[in-house]
């Protein structure tokens, strides 16, 4: 009787551990500075073409920001994107209103962040 009360703790532990990863709608992220050039998990616009755009060719300018979840979708791997919006509804970099991430992996990365 004690192994199966502790095995359901486990499993009710376990469970509420995974539904707490899941991203809503409305869920409010933060984008940190990236260690290298570019964004592997976030679908931001290439570099060269943000100097096509006559924008400055870096990344800096997204750092910091607080973004809101404005869809969630799961493919059929069960990967979960999220598009994202910024709070404020200033576009990024000046023409893109949203971006797309893979959630799971952008966290896991260490390119965005639940905000606390």
């Amino acid at each position: 009787m004690k192994k199966l009360f502790f095995t359901l703790l486990f499993f009710g532990f376990c469970f509420m551990l995974s539904a707490q990863t899941e991203p809503k709608v409305g869920d409010e992220l933060v984008i940190n500075a990236q260690d290298g050039a570019s964004y592997n998990y976030i679908k931001f616009p290439k570099l060269n073409i943000l100097s096509k755009r006559g924008k400055v060719a870096n990344y800096k300018s997204v750092h910091g920001n607080t973004v809101v979840v404005d869809e969630v979708i799961t493919d059929k791997n069960n990967n979960t994107y999220v598009i994202l919006k910024k709070k404020d509804g200033s576009k990024f970099f000046g023409f893109v209103s949203e971006v797309k991430a893979n959630y799971d992996k952008s966290i896991a990365a260490g390119e965005m962040a639940t905000k606390a």
